[in-house]
């Protein structure tokens, strides 16, 4: 499978959501927080450092069941720039930020289906069936 290179508007998106599960995590260990989310903590390394840019729906929504957060917190912040952080990249520090808020559920609904949409985006190319190429 051939994978498109990113935007730079999913590398930043991957970068706050990055921030955003280091903040969340606090002082919990990487490893417990792996292991409580059933995800090795190569993989939660990666997408707190950005390295995964655009992690699948299931391992985010692990992760947020994990740490006690809201996939509607998450949603919002990871798709508008944040206000005192600026993307970041792997082994620059991350600046203080105020904490998250949930978007309105008066005004404001998400489903999974939106959050899935924009979290585990990948764009790839169509399958070649191998065999037909090979007959022909």
């Amino acid at each position: 499978m051939v994978r498109l290179p990113l935007t730079p508007a999913e590398v930043e998106r991957g970068q706050r959501l990055g921030a955003l599960l280091r903040r969340a995590r606090g002082e919990r260990s990487m490893l417990e927080t792996a292991l409580d989310a059933h995800i090795s903590p190569e993989t939660l390394r990666k997408i707190e450092t950005g390295r995964i840019a655009t992690p699948a729906f299931p391992t985010v929504a692990a992760i947020a069941h994990a740490l006690d957060l809201s996939l509607d917190a998450v949603w919002a912040e990871i798709n508008e720039p944040e206000r005192g952080v600026e993307p970041t990249s792997p082994g620059q520090a991350t600046k203080p930020v105020e904490p998250c808020t949930a978007p309105n559920p008066t005004t404001e609904t998400t489903t999974s289906a939106d959050i899935a949409a924009v979290v585990s985006h990948r764009r790839r190319r169509p399958m070649v069936n191998a065999m037909a190429t090979v007959n022909t």
